[in-house]
């Protein structure tokens, strides 16, 4: 058992207040023990032991991590080291890749300086074979942790459209301008799309859309090889000009910037029309 003056401290460290019975004579105030001062550091801490390096991080000489394993590199064939120049990758130019060495250039690819920043390419995602292919500007944050084109609350809002045309984000192609994250998620420069190009258009002739809609402006100035600004674009078809014009293009406004302009949505979803009413012609 406790004494009462013992009974009394702890009472006081919980800042709990003693009864006292009244007439009875107040007791003597019972100051809390004060915890010594912590002793000083001796030195700066110990350093952990380095951790192995993550692959999304890999310097630029390191190993080019291994294609995604949906798409496994066919039997027999090389897999991209890399490159310098999209040009030429592995001993073959881009415009002779099948989509497993496409996919594994692109994962390898330094050509622009966009690479020393990314976590991973985004080379895009749906039917290889679409009728409809919809190509944006670039990977934002979502996408560089991903590795998938149009996440969050824009990709989102891109379903949606899709689902309003009677599309899912399966049946159509989604990839980008340029394959890695500009920093701070500002629009790619002229630069970067040039550097990025000969994968873009590669993926174009192996799609071989009924379609192209062009989301945003960078996506649009590019693709039609054009500065007109895109309020001039959309609403009417366009023929992408390295296709020899067999394709059609549909420019109309980002999902980013729907979502922070919900009034052009209107606008976006004529285009939208337009672009449907493109890809059910005749053949």
């Amino acid at each position: 058992m406790i004494s009462g003056a013992e009974r009394e401290r702890l009472l006081a460290r919980m800042g709990i207040a003693v009864y006292v019975p009244r007439g009875a004579p107040a007791p003597a105030p019972v100051s809390a023990p004060v915890d010594p001062p912590p002793a000083p550091w001796p030195g700066p801490p110990p350093v952990p032991p380095a951790a192995a390096p993550d692959p999304a991080f890999a310097p630029v000489s390191a190993p080019v991590p291994a294609p995604d394993a949906r798409h496994p590199l066919e039997p027999g064939a090389p897999a991209a080291g890399p490159s310098s120049a999209p040009g030429a990758t592995a001993g073959a130019p881009v415009r002779a890749l099948a989509w497993p060495e496409l996919e594994a250039a692109v994962a390898g690819c330094v050509a622009c300086p966009l690479h020393r920043s990314r976590r991973r390419t985004v080379f895009g995602a749906g039917a290889r074979d679409a009728d409809w292919m919809v190509i944006g500007e670039g990977p934002g944050a979502n996408e560089d942790r991903s590795g998938e084109p149009f996440v969050g609350r824009a990709g989102r809002l891109l379903g949606a459209m899709l689902f309003a045309l009677g599309l899912s984000r399966e049946e159509v192609f989604i990839t980008n301008t340029v394959k890695c994250r500009p920093p701070g998620n500002r629009d790619p420069e002229p630069a970067e799309t040039e550097r990025c190009g000969p994968f873009l258009e590669r993926q174009i002739e192996l799609v071989e859309p009924r379609v192209i809609l062009a989301v945003g402006r960078v996506a649009v100035q590019t693709i039609l090889d054009t500065n007109a600004p895109l309020a001039r674009l959309r609403g009417r078809e366009h023929p992408y000009p390295r296709g020899g014009g067999r394709v059609p293009v549909v420019a109309t406004y980002h999902p980013a910037y729907l979502l922070r302009t919900p009034i052009a949505k209107r606008s976006a979803w004529e285009d939208l029309c337009l672009a449907r009413s493109i890809a059910g012609r005749s053949p």
